[in-house]
């Protein structure tokens, strides 16, 4: 073997950037319902799916919400590792994550279902709880919670 240059390692530090912020006066998350109002001001009226995580503290407060994916006008790949770092930066207790049906149809697909359970036990791995994932529609919602997809 022969004797190679060493190696460069950089040393970095990670941090969230805040973009902006809003005013949420009921304080905690109590209800599908409630995850379904906040998610609504990002997820209302896209023309294509986006993805999104309510990052919580243990009372069920938001610390932050990142816009997670953006996706096509019927699909969004979303992986668990991008879907949790901003929870782990956050110091979030728990998420709830939420994307929109541009279709207006609030049925989860296959693959929602399949992700959602991927979520699910990502988090059971880092501790930090999935207690729901949101599909957002115009006039309606579909909670994973409420539906008995989470278990």
């Amino acid at each position: 073997m022969k004797n190679q240059p060493a190696k460069r390692i950089n040393i970095v530090s990670l941090k969230l950037v805040k973009e902006s912020s809003l005013l949420y006066k009921e304080r905690n998350i109590r209800s599908p319902k409630d995850a379904y109002k906040l998610m609504k001001h990002f997820l209302g009226e896209l023309d294509r799916e986006m993805l999104i995580v309510i990052n919580l503290d243990i009372k069920n407060a938001p610390l932050s919400i990142n816009i997670c994916h953006i996706g096509s006008l019927n699909a969004s790949i979303v992986h668990p590792r991008e879907v949790m770092k901003s929870a782990i930066l956050s110091n979030a207790a728990s998420i709830m994550v939420g994307h929109n049906h541009p279709s207006g149809n609030s049925t989860p697909s296959t693959e929602d279902i399949a992700v959602t359970k991927r979520l699910a036990e990502a988090g059971r791995i880092v501790g930090i709880e999935l207690l729901d994932h949101i599909i957002v529609c115009d006039d309606e919602f579909l909670s994973f919670q409420e539906k008995g997809y989470l278990g």
